[in-house]
């Protein structure tokens, strides 16, 4: 099976690159910004022209989401044109895409674990481009797998888990808030999650009910604040340094773009479609820390 990743240094890129290494049944592809520009179709075309793969997997997006509230043409460029401009060079190499959405496209104000079929009502300009880009992709091709993740942290890259670990090293206590909840995931999870739709959906396998958008989540809910006290939990059994954490409001710690206070995502859908469950927080974080802690 031939995949093709758009962009290489993303978490979710380089952890299907690690995945799919020593996998004698994968042909790997990806690429950097200066071989293939989300803004220039043509390199779009032309890097799947040269590879001709069996599955594309567009994880690439515009993601500082303060940032877009003053760079909207940019972040939709990016996450909408870009968007389209993948699935529709992957319509003509014959080949599904699979591509990465956000819980940003929900406003954050449902009370349980938002499904597929809730509305979206983004609440800034990087959930807004997100959901264009949805409808981009939908519209280019019809063999189109939306994964919708969430909190996404990895032993690399820029994340939360990271974060936390840095300041903790730097303070003595941490104020993380503690009223926005959601699902934290494992880069790796969602890597071999991926792998394994991709082996559903290539060539002759594809099947309609594989079409739309899937919740691709972890299991565990809890909140930021929550989240932080499990990686200092979690840091203190791996030898690690382990600070109190504070609960605090979103209120207490302003940002240009409002964040969804409910990020909680069933992934009903994901076990019924493609029999996929990902494993637990607690051992992905464990994972995660220690390759973290080790080096």
């Amino acid at each position: 099976m031939r995949l093709y990743v758009i962009g290489g240094e993303g978490q979710v890129a380089r952890a299907l690159r690690e995945a799919a290494v020593g996998r004698s049944d994968i042909v790997f592809g990806s690429s950097s910004r200066a071989e293939l520009d989300l803004l220039n179709p043509a390199s779009i075309d032309q890097a799947l022209d040269a590879f001709r793969p069996d599955v594309v997997i567009n994880p690439a997006a515009y993601t500082a989401v303060d940032k877009a509230e003053v760079e909207p043409q940019l972040a939709f460029a990016i996450n909408r044109d870009g968007a389209g401009a993948v699935a529709a060079a992957a319509a003509a190499q014959n080949a599904p895409v699979i591509h990465f959405s956000t819980d940003y496209v929900y406003d954050g104000k449902k009370t349980g674990a938002y499904v597929e079929s809730d509305p979206v009502v983004p609440q800034g300009v990087y959930g807004q481009s997100k959901l264009a880009g949805e409808q981009a992709v939908t519209a280019a091709h019809p063999r189109h797998v939306v994964l919708r993740t969430s909190w996404v942290y990895a032993p690399f890259g820029s994340n939360f888990v990271r974060t936390m670990l840095r300041l903790a090293a730097e303070r003595d206590r941490l104020r993380v808030v503690d009223d926005q909840v959601g699902c934290p995931t494992y880069a790796p999870d969602i890597a071999d999650a991926v792998l394994a739709i991709a082996e559903r959906i290539a060539g002759e396998r594809w099947r309609p009910e594989y079409a739309g958008v899937t919740h691709l989540a972890g299991p565990d809910t809890l909140t930021w604040c929550g989240f932080a006290r499990e990686i200092m939990r979690q840091s203190a059994l791996h030898g690690g340094r382990s600070v109190p954490v504070d609960a605090i409001s979103t209120a207490d710690y302003p940002t240009p773009a409002a964040r969804p206070a409910n990020s909680r995502l069933s992934t009903a859908r994901l076990a019924e479609v493609f029999d996929i469950q990902l494993q637990s927080m607690e051992t992905s974080l464990a994972n995660c820390l220690d390759r973290l802690l080790q080096s």
